[in-house]
């Protein structure tokens, strides 16, 4: 019987940020949009980036509606307790409180922070913190969902979980993104911990909000605790090689499904859409290893040379925002119309929900690796799945930022920092080997590479529910 996805108009129903972000927004909406729109923006520890809020056609499902689905499509191929995937279709729990922070100018604001921990059967929870108006307690439940599956394809020893502050990160001065970083620390420090709770940066965090976060955290335990969150800078605990671990995984990835489809690296053309850390990683990384990279892009546009672009001579989003419209390389594109070039290679690497009904039908790539979170809606994965193009998922293809966090969680544990050629080593090591797995079960059964990658990971966490059992 074939699949039929429903989507839901839920524009009319409120939303779930404070009170005091409805009453601000409407004069800084821009800035709103650009951050959910920029294909720059990506994120770190392997969560998919929140819907378009400017699509005012088509409501994408919320993530724990399309994180339900896929969980319920991979059980269909298993032979699993129906009363574990139950359990998995829920969070264990959903911490809610309130932030109040005083603003530079003495005015005090009251802000809503979530933190959603949806499994730890095999290990601590493990997800990113977000700062975005638009985070909201299911958003962080489904985002949750999603990194169980991916530390779990990837044979991590941790759970999923997920959260952040429905705030503007725009709006706050650098002392006021602190300020909100360490009373929102202060409270949900009794959930979180480096055997309990180990978040990341997100949407609108860094390594410096890391920092301050592992600091308040410190402070009220009495000891230097740096395994409480990964992503840090390396001076207070970080790990080398952790900012550019999802392009490098995403470059790996691209590697091997050239391999596999038995083509040759050096006769591939590849289409980048986005330039920031993953997007301009996996780029160069592709330039390097012989693949012409001919298209990438940033919020304003893309370039694109048949012949091929020196990606090492175009600033990356970190090194100069919005820099690749104004190089005097190639012809300019729009982000739609890369999507939709003639290749051997597409890489979405921007933001979610790019690949969609209305384009899917249009896209000329052979094969598609997920560099973004969530790039593909459902629908599109059909019509895709349909003219028989592949697409691997994000879930392994990106998986690199959460791998290396989690090497990031051992030298901090150990306290003893690992060389960049060791990271990057360790990290080819893991990746080749979550490739193997899904490669495998991908040529067991009938199925598209995602359900081959939800597949591994639902297995591994379905026995591991099965062997701990459920108590009481």
């Amino acid at each position: 019987m074939p699949t039929v996805w429903h989507y839901h108009d839920r524009r009319d129903q409120p939303g779930e940020v404070s009170d005091v972000w409805r009453r601000d927004t409407e004069p800084a909406d821009a800035d709103r949009i650009t951050m959910a729109t920029d294909p720059a923006t990506e994120t770190t520890d392997g969560e998919p980036d929140v819907a378009d809020p400017s699509d005012t056609d088509v409501e994408p499902e919320s993530a724990v509606e399309t994180a339900r689905r896929q969980l319920s499509h991979a059980a269909d191929h298993l032979d699993i307790d129906p009363n574990v995937v139950e359990r998995l279709k829920h969070p264990k729990r959903v911490h809610e409180v309130t932030v109040p922070v005083e603003r530079d100018d003495g005015s005090v604001d009251v802000f809503t922070g979530y933190r959603a921990q949806h499994d730890s059967v095999r290990g601590p929870y493990k997800g990113g913190l977000r700062y975005h108006p638009d985070v909201t307690r299911n958003e962080c439940v489904g985002l949750g969902m999603w990194m169980t599956w991916k530390c779990a394809v990837m044979d991590l020893p941790f759970g999923g979980a997920k959260g952040g502050v429905a705030v503007n990160p725009k709006s706050l001065s650098d002392d006021e993104k602190e300020r909100v970083t360490r009373r929102f620390t202060q409270e949900i420090r009794d959930v979180i911990g480096p055997t309990r709770d180990i978040p990341a940066p997100d949407m609108g965090t860094d390594p410096q909000t890391m920092a301050w976060l592992m600091d308040a955290y410190s402070m009220q335990e009495g000891e230097t605790i740096p395994g409480v969150v990964t992503g840090k800078p390396p001076v207070v605990g970080g790990s080398k090689g952790r900012e550019g671990a999802p392009g490098r995984s995403v470059a790996i990835v691209c590697r091997e499904v050239i391999d596999h489809y038995d083509r040759d690296l050096s006769e591939t053309t590849v289409a980048i859409q986005g330039y920031g850390s993953v997007a301009a990683n996996a780029a160069r990384l592709l330039d390097d290893w012989g693949a012409t990279v001919v298209a990438v892009s940033d919020v304003n546009g893309a370039v694109y040379d048949p012949d091929g672009l020196d990606t090492h001579d175009i600033p990356s989003h970190d090194e100069e925002p919005e820099a690749v419209t104004r190089q005097d390389v190639g012809t300019l594109l729009t982000n739609d119309e890369l999507l939709e070039l003639d290749v051997d290679l597409l890489v979405p690497a921007a933001v979610g929900n790019v690949l969609t009904a209305d384009n899917a039908g249009d896209i000329a790539a052979d094969l598609i690796v997920e560099g973004a979170n969530g790039p593909t809606t459902t629908a599109a994965d059909e019509i895709l799945a349909d003219r028989g193009i592949p697409v691997i998922p994000d879930i392994i293809a990106n998986a690199g930022g959460v791998t290396v966090s989690y090497f990031e969680w051992l030298q901090d544990i150990n306290r003893r920092a690992w060389s960049l050629d060791r990271v990057h080593d360790e990290l080819e090591a893991e990746m080749l080997s979550a490739w193997e797995d899904v490669r495998t079960e991908y040529e067991r059964r009938d199925v598209t590479w995602r359900n081959a990658a939800y597949i591994v990971a639902l297995s591994r966490v379905a026995e591991a529910h099965e062997s701990r059992g459920l108590w009481p």
